[in-house]
């Protein structure tokens, strides 16, 4: 007779929770169900932002990013404004993060009806200057591009 496997062998591999963990960006582990919600929170807070809030300093807004934490207690928001540019700018997104903040209660209300989760996680908006920052490389490679030419 051939040896018998023992029981709960291959759950032991993978560990005590029993999926797969993946690296987040500051090297901690983040299951699949951080990510999910992380998303979903994301797409539900960018329709709400386009259809339900009607603060003017929250003008044309992009979320790029949501980083839930493990226990969903909390929400980082990471987001980027499309701007004319110039002095202002930062006056902008300041104002901007602003109007945020003072959505945000409402914003996790509605996420709370829309959602179906034991615990909203609170939102804390960060601006990330990612898609300013591509758009001027941009800018500069398309001069070098016309100063050779």
């Amino acid at each position: 007779m051939g040896r018998r496997r023992r029981a709960g062998r291959r759950s032991r591999r993978r560990g005590r929770r029993g999926g797969r963990r993946r690296r987040g960006r500051r090297g901690g582990a983040v299951s699949r169900r951080t990510e999910r919600v992380s998303e979903e929170v994301r797409a539900e807070l960018a329709r709400l932002l386009r259809e339900e809030v009607s603060d003017p300093r929250v003008g044309l807004v992009t979320l790029t990013r949501v980083e839930v934490s493990p226990d969903l207690g909390s929400a980082r928001v990471l987001w980027s404004s499309v701007s004319a540019g110039g002095a202002d700018e930062a006056e902008e997104a300041r104002r901007t993060a602003q109007g945020l903040e003072s959505a945000a209660p409402f914003l996790r209300r509605r996420l709370a009806e829309a959602l179906p989760l034991r615990r909203v996680p609170e939102l804390h908006f960060r601006h990330d200057p990612s898609l300013a920052k591509g758009s001027e490389t941009l800018r500069l490679l398309q001069e070098l591009r016309d100063a050779e030419e």
